[in-house]
């Protein structure tokens, strides 16, 4: 397959879809006619949202604009948990039988009860088609390798990359993370087979760096062209970029959403690398303020918020991600149209500390630490309650040589500029900071014991 159209029957050379490079309002119009179909199909199939409309007072024959769809009340995690532990397993949004049900994932549930996730075929194939059409923007192609090294169990990541890549036609190479010794592993296959794309999160991606070096391997003797992400907003920050791309020699790709909200890779880069579009006709997304969930205009803050255009098992309507983030319709030079977040993902409503009357996000720190490079990337953000008053700590790692009086003087001036207040630093020797192989912890609030 040298070109899509060659196998997808499109009329414009180097998209997957005409409906890429639509005339907004176009898309926007077709794009509600099929909402229009899947409210109908939420209204008639799920008793968890049928319950939660009309206790506002909603009938699916009210819709009639797009503001009718944005008073509709939005959906939280834990709505859906509670409604999981009273209709187990599933909850009561499960909308098909139980012969329908073709994959089930779920969170790791290591802070309560996880929430379980059904997929139908007709599901997964449309995971497997969106995720194909995002990688083609940031130029995967059928020959390519990949290497996938995130975690296959519960976590929807590593196998909507797989669904992705196999639908695209590209070898895909499922090696997984997570267990004891994998990364010298995953180092040696990566030496042997030379694949040009990897995935994973952006932490993993570091600690494999940092690994290959240690056995004095380049990374860049891997040979990738692409390394996509998600899981985590690293990628997203333009200094994790940077990092990211220096050591490898390939491309850094953002993408990613919400497992509840898959097909995650709604939310992905292009090639140009100018902030992720939002892919609205795969997942209807929206950029609104956190209080009252109303799309905020471009150019503004607010909170993510998903919509499924498709699903069958549990479909989501105004899922409420907490992530932080402002949205933009400026022209992105690969000619799509959709809306963009140029900063990524960039915080979340509850990894947000505020100390002092400041806000602190954990990407903030992270684009600082990125500044210097006599840190390495693993950083802590630990915030204690010494009597009345909340104090910071920011614990990061010197590299060997390094001059620590010196590196801490400059680590502290700039975190004051940054954060707005005076954090404490704690400069630890490189190493001393556990590594991880999935999502990086990055905040301990010990005032929450």
């Amino acid at each position: 397959m040298k070109d899509p159209k060659d196998a997808w029957g499109l009329d414009v050379p180097g998209y997957w879809d005409p409906i890429e490079i639509m005339d907004p309002e176009e898309r926007r119009n077709r794009i509600w006619e099929t909402l229009k179909k899947q409210l109908t199909y939420v209204w008639n199939h799920s008793l968890f949202y049928r319950r939660k409309w009309e206790a506002v007072g909603f009938h699916i024959g009210d819709l009639k604009s797009w503001d009718d769809f944005e008073r509709l009340p939005v959906t939280t995690k834990d709505e859906i948990r509670r409604d999981q532990e009273e209709y187990p397993p599933f909850g009561s949004n499960l909308c098909v039988g139980p012969g329908d049900i073709y994959h089930i994932h779920g969170t790791s549930g290591t802070t309560g009860r996880p929430n379980v996730f059904a997929w139908t075929k007709e599901d997964w194939s449309y995971m497997a088609k969106s995720h194909a059409r995002a990688m083609w923007s940031f130029g995967l192609r059928p020959s390519d390798r990949v290497f996938i090294g995130s975690v296959f169990s519960l976590y929807i990541g590593a196998w909507g990359a797989l669904a992705g890549v196999e639908q695209l036609g590209a070898q895909a190479f499922p090696f997984g993370a997570g267990q004891p010794g994998q990364t010298d592993r995953a180092i040696d296959w990566l030496m042997t087979l030379k694949p040009s794309a990897f995935y994973g999160t952006p932490s993993y991606a570091i600690y494999l760096a940092e690994r290959a070096r240690q056995r004095n391997i380049d990374p860049r003797e891997f040979g990738l062209r692409i390394l996509f992400f998600s899981g985590e907003p690293g990628a997203g920050i333009p200094e994790t970029k940077r990092l990211i791309e220096d050591a490898f020699g390939g491309i850094c790709v953002d993408t990613g959403s919400m497992a509840e909200a898959t097909p995650w890779m709604s939310n992905a880069e292009c090639e140009y690398r100018s902030g992720m579009h939002l892919w609205q006709d795969m997942v209807y997304t929206e950029v609104a303020d956190p209080v009252h969930y109303r799309p905020v205009p471009f150019g503004q803050e607010g909170t993510v918020i998903y919509t499924h255009t498709f699903r069958r098992a549990q479909p989501m309507v105004r899922l409420l991600s907490g992530d932080l983030t402002c949205w933009t319709n400026t022209p992105c030079a690969c000619g799509r149209t959709y809306p963009r977040l140029p900063k990524g993902i960039y915080g979340r409503l509850d990894d947000m500390v505020t100390v002092r009357g400041a806000n602190i996000y954990p990407s903030q720190v992270e684009s600082v630490i990125g500044e210097i490079p006599q840190l390495s990337h693993e950083f802590r953000i630990v915030v204690d309650r010494e009597g009345p008053l909340d104090q910071v700590t920011i614990v990061a790692e010197a590299m060997p040589m390094g001059d620590k009086v010196v590196i801490e003087r400059r680590l502290r001036e700039r975190l004051k500029t940054v954060l707005g207040i005076r954090a404490e630093v704690q400069l630890l020797d490189y190493g001393e900071l556990e590594r991880t192989e999935f999502k990086a912890r990055r905040v301990i609030d010990r005032r929450r014991r």
